[in-house]
Formats: structure tokens, C-alpha cells, sequence
């Protein structure tokens, strides 16, 4: 794997964290803002990216356009690096992926459906399979197609988030590595950074949180979070709404949460007055459990 690092638990300790190590390197790039820090540090560090090196961002068809959009800014207007957009995809009963472009890339959650699918249930907290092959596997079968054998996979994780950071991970072709964490890189200097750029993902940031990043309505978010987005974008909420009714003859199995029924969820917020929802927009009384009763 090189000779430019030594290995202690999670953390790869070298001269400079975000200088590339030796060999393939894969830059896992989500689409927000702790992940664009670490890739315009990257290309700072390097002085571009060689051929070896590939950023890749996987749409799960979930992302809000702005997000896309702010992806196709880092790539072609402010950064010249070129961003490999992969989908998850089924052709003839075969999992395999799709390469598609800002233009192309699904925005109604094609992917995601498609995966739910195949699966026949619904992912939960226990059971978090859309990460899996919506990202990392959608991820890998690009590589290996292209002759990969084995490779480093640089993730945008922070310092400041040791319980992520912990985690044991699984063998595989791929190495994990945290050039965020390794350079002790926390929220604030991804706030500095972003303050002082040109553009910037304008999605609402509130508390610390970046409000609707990654996919919209995933089930790990806040109740807060999703309350939200069921006030604000009706129609984003209900494509989570409608597969949870396609799915609930499975029982507790037809639920992202089944303590957090989404109807349940939508039926409340439809039901109060914006007196709720305090003066930053964001459904203050839910994290102080107000919102039991919906369940």
C-alpha cells in the first residue's frame, strides 16, 4: 500500500494527510460539504489528481437538485476536475451500474426503487443495505470493471466524528482512509473554508446540520429533519410515503423505521400551524420529544 504512511487503528499518520499514497486511490465523493473540503484539499495537495485517481459520486436519485448542482460547479466551473456520477442499476435481472452526467443523472429516485425492488423490503437501521449497493458496491463494480485489483478509498470523515470513525471494518479490495481525520479537520474549518469560496452547496445549514443533504428523506435523519421536509417539499417526502405503503403487508419490515411511521409523521405536520416550527424553520419541539404521539 506505499511507503509514504504508517498504519495505527483508523488513522494513517504521514507528512501530509492529503497528499495521495501510492498505487489506485478512490475519492468517495458525496456531494457535500465535508466531502467538497476534502477533495479541494486533495487537489490543492497534489496539484490536481493523476490518473490513478478517481473522484466518484453515486446518485441514489434522492439527492435535491441542488445538490447536483453544486457537484457540476466543484467539477467544470470552479475546480477542472473531472467527477465520475454512477447509479445502481438492474438490466435483464443483473445488478450491475450506469454511468450518467449531471444532465442524465436520475432525480426521482429511480435508482433507489429499483434496489427496493430487487430486495423486496425496505431498508432500516438495522438493515442498511441501500449504503451498501446504492454507494459502495455501485462504487466497486465500476473499478473493478476497470481492472482494479485493489485500491484506497479516501472518505470525508472528520475528526470531530469519532463514533463513525471507530467502526471495524470489513476486509476488502479496498483500503478506507480518513485524510479529514488525519489532519485533525473539524465542522468549523469546513464552515471557515466554505465562507470564504466563491459557491457554496446552498442548501440550509441549521445548528451544525446540512438540511436535505445526501438523500432527502433517509430514515437515519432526525425527526426534526424529516418534519421538514414534509413541510417544505411535500412531494420529495411522499416518494419515501408511498414505498412504505407498497410495502407494509411485510409488517414492522415494511417500514424505514417502524418506531417512526411516516404517515403517522406527515399526519401530524399537516395538522400544525407554523407556530411549531420555530423562527430558523426547523421543527424546534421535535428533538425535545414532542412528537411521540406520531409513531
Amino acid at each position: 500500500w506505499g511507503q509514504d504512511a504508517v498504519y495505527f487503528g483508523w488513522v494513517w499518520y504521514s507528512m501530509n494527510s492529503y497528499k495521495l499514497p501510492e498505487g489506485n486511490v478512490q475519492i468517495s465523493f458525496s456531494g457535500g460539504r465535508t466531502s467538497g473540503y476534502m477533495l479541494y484539499k486533495i487537489l490543492e495537495s497534489n496539484n490536481g489528481l493523476p490518473d490513478r485517481a478517481k473522484v466518484i459520486f453515486t446518485n441514489t436519485g434522492r439527492e435535491m437538485d441542488l445538490t447536483l448542482d453544486f457537484i457540476q460547479e466543484c467539477s467544470d466551473k470552479w475546480w477542472n476536475v473531472k467527477i465520475i456520477w454512477l447509479e445502481y442499476d438492474v438490466d435483464e435481472g443483473k445488478i450491475g451500474f450506469r454511468e450518467v452526467n449531471h444532465n442524465s443523472a436520475s432525480r426521482n429516485g429511480e435508482p433507489f426503487e429499483k434496489l427496493i425492488a430487487s430486495k423486496q423490503v425496505l431498508p432500516n437501521v438495522l438493515m442498511r443495505y441501500c449504503t451498501v449497493e446504492l454507494k459502495i458496491r455501485t462504487a466497486k463494480r465500476y473499478l473493478r470493471k476497470n481492472k482494479w485489483k485493489n485500491w484506497f478509498n479516501l472518505v470525508g470523515l472528520r475528526y470531530d466524528e469519532q463514533s463513525r470513525l471507530n467502526k471495524k471494518e470489513k476486509k476488502d479490495l479496498f483500503v478506507n482512509r480518513y485524510p479529514m481525520a488525519e489532519a485533525k479537520d473539524t465542522i468549523e474549518d469546513v464552515d471557515n473554508f466554505w465562507s470564504k469560496q466563491n459557491f457554496k452547496l446552498n442548501l440550509p445549514v441549521v445548528r451544525g446540520r446540512t438540511m436535505y443533504g445526501n438523500c432527502d428523506g433517509c430514515f437515519l435523519k432526525s425527526e426534526d429533519q424529516l418534519a421538514m421536509l414534509a413541510k417544505e417539499f411535500p412531494q420529495r417526502f411522499d416518494w419515501w410515503l408511498q414505498q412504505e405503503k407498497n410495502h407494509t403487508h411485510r409488517g414492522d419490515y415494511g417500514y424505514f423505521n417502524h418506531d417512526r411511521k411516516l404517515l403517522g409523521l406527515k399526519n401530524i405536520v399537516d395538522t400544525q400551524q407554523d407556530w411549531v416550527f420555530d423562527q430558523q424553520g426547523y421543527f424546534c419541539q421535535a428533538d425535545g420529544g414532542d412528537c411521540t404521539g406520531w409513531r
